[in-house]
């Protein structure tokens, strides 16, 4: 949304305001308003016109309109009804250049999930793809799929769902599986060129249509204002990455894994121990009957204290 789209808003947000009024505001044409009006409108949008000027009656539900609509954060977002894999579009606009790009999808219909597994995304949900091109070595890359899930659990927390977060980046609630994360990048040995942060939400979505060992959001609280919940999500996520140093200690006041037995499964072999810490920028340390192991990369499994 460009900002004379969101300085109209603003303006019609705090009652009613004529054309002139807008025209003078922002220096430009009456016609210019008109034409920006009718763009909003076109956007879902609700506005209307009485003798007093223009008013803002509603606000779509769920859009690209509706997320930038009080949107802190410098994020364009393209939306789409139905896209086959949101970071498929994503890695195909950071290819073209784009920056601060956040690809929105009501429904996906070919989507992915790690190590290639499926993910199903119903309508309903709330399917995000972020492009961005920081300024780091690949080797510290791994904090923006961390900052991607504390920004996600804490978005939830924030509309009652007790979230926690599964080493590296999966959100569960009561074990069940609310929200994936899937981060790919492109670059060269000493710079990332650009990276895509795929998160998905199983929000406005029946439990019957997900898979066995997956919650949703209306499943445990009822339906959410996802237009909200996704702003929150951005707002957070931006924050985070602008401070990497404060990842690590909200990914630990997130974490459901620290202080549980776990397995992993890593390249090298299966790690058991207990998750005691994690480390810059996303290791996992495990005690172990043989000693500490760092894990930069693998499978996670949360134990009970009796499994082996």
């Amino acid at each position: 949304m460009n900002a004379t789209r969101r300085s109209i808003l603003d303006s019609l947000a705090e009652g009613p305001v004529s054309g002139p009024e807008m025209a003078a505001a922002l220096d430009i044409s009456r016609a210019a308003v008109w034409k920006h009006v009718e763009a909003l409108r076109e956007a879902g949008f609700g506005i209307e016109s009485r003798g007093d000027g223009y008013v803002l009656s509603s606000v779509p539900e769920f859009g690209a309109g509706s997320v930038e609509y009080g949107l802190s954060v410098p994020v364009e977002i393209e939306y789409h009804d139905s896209i086959p894999n949101t970071n498929d579009r994503a890695r195909e606009l950071a290819v073209s250049g784009a920056d601060g790009v956040a690809v929105l999808a009501d429904e996906q219909t070919g989507a992915r999930g790690r190590l290639g597994r499926e993910w199903t995304s119903p309508s309903g949900g709330i399917w995000l793809s972020l492009v961005r091109r920081p300024d780091l070595p690949p080797a510290r890359a791994p904090i923006y799929t961390l900052a991607a899930a504390v920004a996600a659990a804490e978005a939830l927390r924030g509309v009652g769902v007790d979230a926690e977060i599964k080493w590296p980046n999966d959100v569960l609630v009561d074990g069940e599986k609310l929200v994936g994360v899937l981060t790919e990048m492109e670059g060269e040995a000493d710079r990332v060129e650009w990276v895509v942060v795929g998160i998905g939400i199983n929000a406005n979505v029946d439990g019957a249509v997900v898979p066995a060992g997956a919650t949703t959001v209306r499943e445990r609280v009822g339906d959410v204002d996802r237009a909200a919940l996704t702003r929150a999500l951005l707002e957070r996520f931006e924050e985070l990455t602008a401070a990497p140093e404060d990842v690590l200690p909200a990914w630990r006041e997130a974490a459901g894994t620290l202080g549980r037995r776990v397995r992993v499964e890593t390249p090298g072999g299966e790690v058991v121990g207990e998750a005691v810490d994690v480390e810059f920028p996303g290791t996992l340390l495990v005690a172990t009957d043989d000693g500490e192991r760092r894990v930069s990369a693998g499978d996670c499994e949360h134990l009970r204290p009796t499994d082996g």
